[in-house]
């Protein structure tokens, strides 16, 4: 009976061995698995998959053989999980800068868009200081720099072109100045197709004064260019004025106002005189604001003349702050120019001033 007890006991023997060695084998791998599960997460369960350090927070004394090879932790940073949950870090982490902030912090107001009103004109009638005039106003808000997009930049795009604009509100008027737009062929068709509705400002000025200060500008700059009597001229003593000579050519005022006008209605163009800006800069500005359909706040309390540059400068009314003036290249002195020049090119004038001056319905008074 011994015999058969023994005999049915023998044979299940190694069998059960089997199982409990595969059972043994089986929980020693879960239990690795999970520990080092457990070391390729951070604190809070976040996998490397999600971005975390592979590293070792707190390694048991039995455990440190098994990832030697673990680094220790840095201090952590914010996780996507932290971010959207309150959390008690040592170190507050600083606040992600938001895309649409300025540098302060605040979030940017306003949207770019494309200017509803162009300075397009003229150079050296005074664009600057009804630029610099204007921006005083809260109403609008203009480009500081000339982008030259419908001269020179054109193929760049509308896209990059807005992106140069400054932030406005729905209510505010986006503008900006460039002075070769008038006398470039091109500029007209351009700004018609970007808007039809485009409100333009042109500041213009007695053409023979505006030859004088433009080569004045230039000679500051270039100091070895001919003379401007040799300029102006192709044949003096017979009167023959160079017009390909860009200062020469600018003055044709009533030349360039054609290609506008083939485009936009007369109603549509402001004239400022570059005159009245400097003795009656308020009125001048008063025309401008009810061009553009805004109310007027910009008056004679903004103004402070300057004697010595002979040019108009901005104040703040009640404020003790000095008046802001334009820059030094404003206001410079012109060359001396023999009068019988300056007599023969207003005669050569003549004819382009009276055409223009029946053309826009004003008498600038220039002869």
């Amino acid at each position: 009976m011994a015999y058969r007890v023994l005999g049915r006991a023998g044979p299940p023997q190694p069998r059960r061995a089997r199982r409990l060695l595969f059972a043994f084998t089986l929980s020693l791998s879960c239990t690795y698995l999970c520990y080092s599960f457990l070391c390729c997460c951070d604190g809070l369960g976040q996998s490397r998959l999600l971005g975390a350090p592979r590293c070792l927070r707190s390694p048991s004394v039995s455990g440190q053989k098994l990832l030697a090879k673990s680094r220790p932790c840095d201090s952590p940073g914010p996780t996507p999980s932290e971010s959207s949950a309150p959390s008690a870090p040592a170190a507050a982490a600083p606040a992600p800068r938001l895309s649409g902030s300025n540098h302060s912090g605040s979030p940017k107001v306003g949207t770019k868009r494309l200017p509803q009103a162009l300075i397009v004109g003229v150079k050296k009638g005074g664009t600057r200081a009804v630029l610099e005039f204007i921006r005083v106003h809260p109403d609008v808000r203009a480009l500081g720099t000339e982008p030259h997009f419908f001269d020179r930049n054109y193929g760049r795009g509308l896209d990059w072109y807005r992106s140069l604009m400054p932030r406005t509100s729905e209510t505010q008027i986006t503008l900006e100045k460039t002075p070769s737009y008038f006398v470039t062929q091109e500029a007209p068709r351009r700004i018609f197709n970007m808007s039809r509705d485009t409100k333009l400002i042109v500041v213009v000025r007695n053409p023979v004064t505006r030859a004088i200060s433009d080569y004045t500008q230039t000679l500051s700059k270039k100091p070895d260019i001919p003379t401007f009597e040799g300029l102006s001229f192709r044949n003096r003593s017979l009167g023959l004025v160079d017009v390909s000579w860009n200062a020469i050519r600018i003055g044709m005022y009533a030349l360039h106002l054609e290609s506008w006008l083939r485009y936009f209605p007369l109603a549509q163009i402001h004239f400022v005189s570059g005159e009245r800006l400097i003795t009656d800069p308020a009125g001048e500005m008063g025309r401008i604001q009810d061009f553009l359909g805004i109310k007027r706040f910009i008056t004679d309390k903004h103004f402070y003349f300057n004697k010595t540059k002979g040019f108009p400068c901005l104040k703040k009314p009640e404020s003790t702050l000095l008046p802001r003036c334009l820059g030094k290249s404003k206001g410079r002195t012109h060359v001396q120019i023999d009068p019988e020049v300056i007599d023969q090119l207003r005669e050569f004038y003549r004819p382009y001033n009276i055409k223009f001056y029946e053309t826009v319905g004003q008498d600038f008074r220039w002869e």
